[in-house]
């Protein structure tokens, strides 16, 4: 048994799947520290997936132990707010032994088929690669291994992809590099569409409102003022829209009388997107409030973040983990079964609100103008605001959608057009 897993642990293979997770991750540090140059992006993303493909079942263990550690290593930091520090580390090492089983199992299964069918192992392990990004563990979507080039000039849609594979596997198949030239054909063409533009009447508000405070009753009063000067700053801007980030109300908006009067009575001067919490008949929901002409519009959450607001485990082992875990137990957040769309002036939005927007299933029918409303403290400081604005430019990219996109503990943007546009 020893030798079977030490087997595992051979420098070589370690120091390979360490080198290949660095050049499959170093787009998101890069764009971290402002870095983004298309040509390195272009050659990191190339280099590493041609250094993956063919590689040995244990490197490919190693290679998805270090792209979900340099990738995912700020999951776990909300547990710092929960008196849990000492389960970061834990859940991290899981966390990375998971991604790493699941390449593991890929290439297992590649080898297994090249050798019953006498294909190369390449196409099969391609295959895998091509499809990653439909596989969710414990519901969590974030790792998508063509989101690697959504900076770079090469293509993020899946026939570009499927180039891009198809190119490097005959390169390495018939050790001639010149096949590398292929991909010129999966290279982002500018988008000539003028549909999506970006309105210029809407108010994006970046809050720097910390999770060590938020919750505090005491400190509530200034969160208040902060909004109600950012709502009128907005107006005397002659905005249309202004939008808060999510639960900028640290409470239930929807039991607080006094507070939704206030927002009503401001609406008939703007319009008003913010966050807050909704209680349900005794069940909580993570909701934006939408206020407009002295009325007022909720829309909650589609897509919950997995053991953030929903434990994916089954029922009797999520109570169990929640139970052992929590010091009086929780209580999950309630999902809406129906996508929220809302129309401000003449444009149809469609709502999301932090996790759900980099969501597949918040896309659903194309939509043109996209709002969103997160809170980034939970994870600050990390790369998390970075990845998560890579995985709106690739869905932005995707489905040529505008994105107004404002935020709790990180800069306010819009994204249109293969931009990047951050408000003041």
């Amino acid at each position: 048994m020893y030798s079977k897993i030490s087997q595992y642990f051979t420098i070589r293979d370690i120091l390979k799947g360490l080198s290949i997770g660095i050049l499959l991750s170093l787009f998101i540090y890069l764009a971290y520290f402002d870095i983004s140059l298309k040509i390195i992006n272009t050659v990191l993303g190339v280099l590493g997936i041609y250094l993956l493909l063919g590689s040995s079942n244990r490197t490919w263990f190693w290679s998805g132990f270090f792209i979900s550690l340099f990738w995912f290593w700020w999951i776990l930091m909300s547990f710092r707010f929960y008196d849990m520090a000492w389960a970061i580390p834990i859940g991290t090492l899981l966390i990375t032994i998971m991604y790493g089983l699941i390449f593991w199992f890929f290439s297992f299964i590649s080898y297994f088929l090249s050798s019953k069918t006498k294909l190369t192992v390449y196409i099969f392990q391609a295959i895998f690669l091509l499809i990653f990004s439909l596989v969710h563990p414990l519901g969590f979507d974030w790792f998508k291994p063509e989101l690697i080039f959504v900076e770079s000039y090469l293509g993020i849609h899946k026939y570009q992809f499927a180039i891009i594979l198809v190119s490097i596997i005959l390169a390495k198949y018939t050790t001639k590099l010149r096949y590398l030239w292929l991909i010129v054909f999966a290279f982002n063409y500018p988008i000539h569409n003028t549909i999506n533009h970006i309105n210029k009447e809407i108010k994006l508000v970046t809050t720097n409102v910390t999770m060590d405070t938020k919750w505090q009753t005491e400190h509530q009063q200034e969160v208040f003022d902060m909004i109600y000067v950012n709502i009128d700053q907005a107006i005397s801007e002659r905005k249309k829209v202004v939008v808060l980030p999510e639960s900028v109300f640290p409470l239930f908006l929807n039991t607080e009388d006094y507070l939704m009067q206030k927002l009503v009575d401001k609406s008939r001067n703007i319009d008003i997107v913010v966050g807050g919490l909704y209680w349900d008949n005794g069940m909580p929901r993570n909701s934006t409030y939408v206020f407009q002409n002295g009325k007022t519009q909720v829309i909650n959450k589609v897509v919950l973040v997995p053991f953030g607001e929903q434990n994916p485990l089954p029922e009797w082992a999520a109570t169990l983990v929640n139970e052992i875990f929590f010091k009086e137990g929780v209580l999950d957040y309630k999902a809406s079964d129906l996508i929220g769309d809302y129309k401000l002036g003449d444009k149809q939005y469609r709502n999301a609100i932090c996790y759900e927007a980099t969501s597949e299933k918040l896309y659903k029918g194309e939509p043109s103008d996209m709002i969103v409303i997160s809170n980034n403290g939970w994870f600050q400081p990390s790369i998390e605001p970075t990845l998560q604005r890579l995985l709106l430019e690739y869905y932005s990219l995707k489905y040529d959608t505008t994105i107004y996109h404002s935020i709790n503990m990180s800069p306010s943007y819009v994204i249109s057009n293969k931009q990047v546009f951050y408000t003041k």
